[in-house]
């Protein structure tokens, strides 16, 4: 049997696995923009796991923004573009 694996589905296979509740914080990140998320809220755990791999960042006012690398997962592996 032939390896149909894509590469959408390789390049996720080599990148840490994002819990639901992590998927869902990026998305609130890309979401919310410029002002960012601040600290305190129920994602608050989610942010700081997101910092930890380099996703989010935690700005000098408190607040977390995604971070370059965290904009590309985001429009990789949580609202991919569909190729026309």
């Amino acid at each position: 049997m032939a390896d149909r694996k894509s590469d959408r589905s390789t390049k996720m296979w080599n990148q840490p696995y994002l819990e639901t509740c992590c998927r869902s914080a990026l998305h609130r990140l890309t979401l919310v923009g410029q002002p960012g998320r601040p600290d305190g809220l129920k994602d608050g755990p989610c942010l700081n796991r997101l910092a930890g791999m380099g996703l989010a960042r935690q700005r000098p006012d408190g607040r977390y923004e995604a971070t370059e690398a965290g904009l590309a997962r985001h429009a990789e592996e949580i609202v991919p573009r569909r190729r026309a």
